[in-house]
């Protein structure tokens, strides 16, 4: 894992500010999710790209219901949906 060699102290509500630097070389704007996940000892933070709500696939989304939907697990709904 590369290190931006930038330390920031967490506030007493547990907030970080993400350097500006690093937002934009990942392409994060304002207001913007992020995911926010642990690997061994180390907080993950990257831009929340949504997924299929069953397989977590993100080509060819729909969204039904408001869910994102992919056509591979549209076409397993569909075929058991006939059965």
């Amino acid at each position: 894992m590369k290190s931006a060699g930038v330390v920031r102290k967490i506030d007493e509500l547990g907030r970080i500010v993400v350097p500006i630097e690093l937002r934009k070389s990942l392409n994060i704007g304002k207001r913007e999710a992020v995911e926010i996940s642990l690997d061994d000892d180390c907080i993950l933070i990257k831009k929340f790209e949504p997924g299929c709500c069953f397989c977590g696939s993100t080509d060819e989304l729909q969204t039904y219901n408001g869910n994102k939907v992919c056509s591979e697990c549209i076409k397993e709904l569909s075929s058991s949906a006939s059965e």
